[in-house]
């Protein structure tokens, strides 16, 4: 491990940083104090879902992304503002935010999952 827990306001350095997104989410990267991931989706309705879902997550943990939407995709940027870096609040945020946004049923799950028709698919997972 690379990197250690830091208090809710504290700044990591950009090689821990690096660190914990490899361990932890694999699918974000650091970029100009930052840290990001982009969506891809299948058009409109996907992105929206997206936005929507990240939104509510954010709102409730009153810690806001930056968002850039397109069509097919959506990028999600985190950095604590009041402290002017990264902190536990952002890799904190990512991770509930990868855990809903790419969430499906599991094998032998009630719930049948969006089905591989392109007429209903609306998120491309990694």
């Amino acid at each position: 491990m690379g990197w250690r827990k830091r208090g809710a306001e504290e700044t990591y350095g950009e090689t821990e940083i690096e660190a914990r997104l490899k361990e932890e989410l694999p699918h974000w990267y650091y970029e100009k104090g930052w840290i990001r991931r982009k969506y891809k989706t299948s058009g409109w309705k996907g992105t929206l879902m997206v936005v929507n879902t990240v939104g509510h997550l954010a709102e409730a943990a009153f810690h806001h992304p930056d968002l850039t939407v397109s069509y097919a995709f959506v990028i999600v940027k985190l950095t604590t503002h009041s402290a002017k870096g990264v902190t536990d609040k952002d890799f904190e945020l990512a991770a509930k935010i990868e855990e809903v946004v790419m969430w499906r049923p599991g094998e032998g799950s009630a719930l049948e999952g969006t089905p591989e028709d392109p007429r209903f698919k609306y998120l491309k997972y990694d």
